[in-house]
């Protein structure tokens, strides 16, 4: 196992760092100081063929002219929050507007576009970084000094940890995801809508025009949001729906997990034969296929366009704050926040 350090950039004189961590199968992940963007994933095909199987740049500027959240830690809070605010203990609390009248994954900088600490680590089973940072009291508009520590580790067992502490001296709102874009075809070569998802999940959440959950869940039995059984992301039906016709033409879904840590989320590219298997101990997971992404840019020589690659964004269910038959967001003191997501990476013969 080794990890290596290069310089990737710099912003407003502070230099961007990217971190390799590679293990003894030869398969990679490279992240950044800045949002802990993870840049590239390396995984082989079934030839054995390594390849990169995420969407991200090469270059700072581009992430911050073009990137939609691309592989990065994004909160406080991931998701929506309505209207921008929310009330505490009876204290009101006003956040960044970002997303028209919304709150949108921490607001304009977030933990996505600032400068993380960072401390490399190599262990006998696994090797990776711990990224840390203190975010203020008011930052955004959300109360209390919350301190964060993001730690990225890989083993050789293709297996990528994911593990997010919190703790914070005022009561507030915490629930990170990682914004990851998955494509399994390998640098890019085809869209996603023939990968295979699974998904252990019996409920999802009805959205309104806004992209806001009203509060009811919803069966997906009989729907296109039915991935108990392996299918594919798009089929003719997806299109027409309506919850799909609001979020632009594909998924942009709340999902409710029925299990954890047992092989919840599984993705799946028939033709290179790559498969991640995502495990997690959040209650929830947001299925995007990326369906907003068309633009006058392109993504490491590709032209970006809807439906390049999902997101699987394990997290708390968004606008928590505003459903009490949600599971809880609110982080008390001397409470410790932590989520825990594992990525799996395999091949099918």
């Amino acid at each position: 196992m080794e990890v290596k350090v290069m310089e990737f950039g710099e912003i407003n004189g502070e230099q961007v760092q990217a971190y390799t961590i590679k293990n003894n199968r030869g398969m990679s992940i490279t992240c950044l100081n800045y949002g802990c963007i993870i840049t590239e994933i390396k995984t082989p095909d079934r030839g054995g063929k390594l390849e990169n199987i995420v969407l991200g740049f090469d270059s700072i500027e581009e992430y911050i002219e073009h990137s939609p959240y691309f592989g990065a830690i994004v909160g406080r809070v991931a998701g929506r929050i309505k209207e921008g605010k929310f009330e505490l203990d009876g204290t009101s609390y006003t956040l960044a507007k970002n997303d028209g009248n919304q709150h949108l994954h921490g607001g304009i900088k977030g933990f996505s576009n600032t400068f993380w600490n960072a401390a490399l680590f190599e262990r006998e089973d696994a090797s990776g970084i711990t990224f840390t940072r203190i975010s203020p009291d008011g930052e955004e508009g959300y109360p209390g000094n919350v301190k964060v520590a993001v730690t990225y580790s890989l083993n050789d067992k293709n297996e990528f940890m994911i593990e997010t502490k919190a703790e914070t001296d005022q009561k507030t709102l915490i629930n990170t995801t990682n914004h990851t874009y998955f494509n399994l075809s390998g640098e890019i070569k085809r869209n996603v809508e023939e990968h295979l998802l699974t998904l252990k999940s019996e409920q999802f959440l009805e959205l309104d025009e806004e992209l806001l959950p009203t509060g009811e869940l919803l069966d997906v039995e009989g729907t296109p949001f039915d991935f108990r059984k392996e299918r594919q992301l798009f089929e003719e039906k997806t299109y027409r729906h309506p919850q799909n016709l609001i979020a632009g033409g594909g998924f942009d879904t709340p999902f409710c997990l029925s299990e954890n840590d047992n092989q919840e989320i599984h993705l799946a590219d028939p033709q290179s034969g790559r498969t991640l298997t995502i495990e997690t101990n959040q209650p929830g997971v947001v299925v995007y296929t990326s369906n907003m992404l068309e633009g006058d840019f392109s993504i490491r020589g590709v032209k970006a366009s809807n439906h390049l690659a999902i997101c699987l964004e394990t997290q708390g269910l968004p606008d928590a704050i505003h459903h009490s038959n949600f599971p809880s967001i609110v982080l008390d003191k001397n409470e410790e926040y932590r989520s825990l997501t594992k990525y799996v990476f395999s091949v099918q013969s």
